[in-house]
């Protein structure tokens, strides 16, 4: 039975006998004593009403011994009242009567006081004269002396059942405080049962539950609490255990975790420290074999292509078999195998450089733990990070040595390319222009398109050479110190030589601009803002227009170039500022031009502490807007004084 059970039955028994008790109390205790009581006061009743029989009937002798006596009637009025009541009192007695013998008893002294009347008392009031016959006395005397014997044994007969009416009482209410006290005890017992069966299936088992849990929280991991009692307590004890395991199991882990995090601090540390990847290799080796309690380690690494590592700790280790080694390349990645030679993992490789591999070996043959297999596979993806990152570095290294002999092969192919260009464009240029300055009336009109598309053309390939050297200017020199340039007044220029282009091909210009003062180089700004203005007119069809304005807000200006051209596809717009980048839609329409001049924009405006941006759509134009960092008045006057 459970313990529930059990409280519930205690507890359920222990109220039926207090209800028990104070019914025996209060209900059949107060009937029983009110039924002896009663019974009693009945006796009682009925001994006074015999008394008074005798006392009505002794009135009654006396008044007729006194007529007899004296002959005066007056005394007839005792006898005529104490007849008549003591009848009356008979009459109760006989009705009353608590038992066939009471009842017999009272017959007999009522047939005593009949006699007495009818053989003495009537005849002599009868009579109505006084007779003093000493026979008829001594008669009278007789009956009456019946009469007293009669009542006397009545008497003795109520009295003797009073009294056993009364031992009775008593009898019946010691029986009950006798039973209330049985009762009672009971109560007292099965209370102490209950508190018994409390103290040994509940507080006991508590109090042992208590100082477990004592233990636990004083750091006593193995504390464990004894199974006892009922079967919910024991279920209570084996949730405990099983949760101060689960405790133990999670602080062992997080131990672990903790371990294998401070290890792997340590071999990160090793590995970032600013030494030979090798050192590094028998560092890294010495740690794996302090932290899991081996006799050696070993690793193999490749770096890079031809470029391979193998260490070992202790340095007089023996060496590794190479069928060994091939076993333990070839699996998986990552994986941990536990081997006759000890425990290894396959470090991952990829296509210059084959898979690597960590073993730790230890004498005796004895087995790993999970944890020590965890603890390695942890390491080793720490380790294997480090790898991955030597190869990177080495790569990277190695593609910047590539890239920076890239650069100064550009530089010197375009050192090379301009100056080989020039000298041949001088001479196509200043003989064309010969030829077509002088006499051309031996010409025909071909051999005059002819030297038009010479002229045309060199000059193109002449401008294409100069943007290559502009492009080419290393580290933001711009070729002379900086001094204080109006901006507007550089951009007026742009406008009015830009004009005779826009006239010619029908394009409508505008220009906004305020007083706006940067530092820089005026012939650089120039130029920059020529080539935008330049593309402005190139891309926008005849009868459109071009719009150009300045403005300065705070410590920055800001100048737009709009147009109302054919615009930029939105895929070309990230790659706009970069060399020989052109539009999809200007190769498609075929308008000439090598794509640098926004590159060279971008390189002057940025070589001045401003930025270019560009927006656009399709067939409806586009913004450039660039911005400078102003010059304020107070150094302007003092750079122009």
């Amino acid at each position: 039975m459970n313990l529930q059970r059990r409280v519930a039955g205690g507890f359920a028994l222990l109220c039926a006998m207090f209800l028990a008790l104070v019914l025996l109390q209060l209900v059949a205790g107060d009937r029983v004593r009110a039924g002896h009581e009663q019974r009693i006061g009945r006796l009682d009743r009925l001994l006074d009403g015999n008394r008074r029989v005798l006392q009505d009937m002794t009135d009654a002798e006396t008044g007729v011994r006194g007529f007899q006596l004296t002959g005066e009637p007056a005394y007839l009025s005792p006898y005529e009242s104490g007849s008549r009541e003591a009848f009356a009192a008979l009459d109760d007695l006989d009705a009353d009567a608590t038992s066939t013998a009471v009842r017999g008893l009272t017959r007999a002294e009522r047939a005593a006081a009949k006699r007495w009347l009818d053989a003495y008392g009537i005849p002599i009031v009868g009579a109505g004269v006084a007779d003093a016959d000493p026979e008829l006395a001594a008669s009278g005397k007789r009956m009456f002396d019946e009469l007293r014997a009669a009542n006397g044994t009545l008497d003795r007969a109520l009295e003797a059942e009073r009294t056993t009416e009364v031992a009775a009482g008593r009898r019946d209410a010691h029986r009950i405080e006798l039973l209330f006290g049985v009762l009672a005890g009971l109560v007292l017992l099965t209370a102490f049962g209950i508190a018994g069966l409390h103290q040994r299936h509940l507080l006991r088992p508590l109090e042992h539950i208590r100082h477990t849990l004592r233990r636990l929280a004083d750091g006593d991991r193995s504390a464990r609490a004894r199974p006892a009692g009922p079967r919910e307590m024991r279920a209570v004890i084996g949730t405990l255990n099983d949760l101060a395991a689960e405790t133990e199991r999670l602080i062992t882990a997080e131990r672990a975790r903790g371990l294998l995090g401070e290890l792997r601090q340590r071999i990160a540390t090793e590995l970032r420290r600013d030494q030979d990847f090798e050192e590094k290799g028998r560092r890294v080796a010495e740690i794996l074999v302090e932290a899991l309690r081996g006799d050696a380690a070993y690793g193999q690494v490749s770096v890079g292509r031809g470029a391979g590592l193998a260490v070992c700790w202790p340095p007089d280790a023996p060496p590794l078999d190479a069928e060994l080694v091939r076993r333990i390349r070839s699996g998986r990645p990552g994986s941990v195998y536990e081997l006759e030679a000890g425990l290894a993992v396959t470090l991952d490789g990829d296509d210059d450089c084959p898979p690597g591999l960590v073993l730790v070996t230890r004498a005796g043959g004895a087995g790993w733990t999970e944890d020590e297999r965890v603890l390695l596979a942890g390491l080793c993806r720490e380790i294997g990070h480090a790898v991955r990152q030597e190869r990177l570095r080495l790569r990277q290294a190695r593609l910047i040595t590539e890239l920076r002999l890239l650069d100064e092969q550009k530089d010197v192919f375009v050192s090379t390319v301009t100056h080989e260009l020039r000298t041949p464009l001088t001479s196509i240029l200043g003989y064309t222009e010969m030829l077509t300055d002088g006499d051309a009336d031996g010409l025909s009109p071909v051999q005059l398109r002819s030297l038009d598309a010479i002229l045309r053309n060199a000059g193109r390939l002449r401008d294409t050479v100069a943007d290559l050297l502009l492009l080419d200017r290393a580290n933001g020199r711009t070729g002379a110190e900086p001094a204080p340039v109006d901006l507007a007044a550089v951009l007026a220029g742009v406008h009015d030589d830009a004009s005779t282009a826009a006239r010619a091909k029908n394009v409508a210009g505008r220009l906004d601009a305020t007083p706006v003062w940067v530092l820089g180089d005026g012939p650089r700004l120039a130029t920059a803002l020529r080539k935008l203005v330049d593309n402005a007119i190139k891309f926008t069809p005849a009868g459109g227009r071009f719009e150009l304005r300045l403005s300065a807000d705070g410590e920055r200006a800001t100048l737009t170039v709009t147009d109302t051209g054919m615009g930029i596809p939105a895929d070309d717009l990230p790659g706009l500022f970069t060399p020989f980048h052109r539009a999809a839609n200007a190769m498609d329409q075929a308008v000439q031009g090598p794509g640098l001049g926004l590159a060279i924009v971008r390189d002057i405006i940025v070589e001045h502490g401003g930025t270019v941006s560009a927006r656009s759509e399709v067939g409806h134009g586009s913004v450039f807007t660039v911005t400078f960092p102003v010059l304020s008045a107070s150094r302007v006057e003092v750079a122009l004084s």
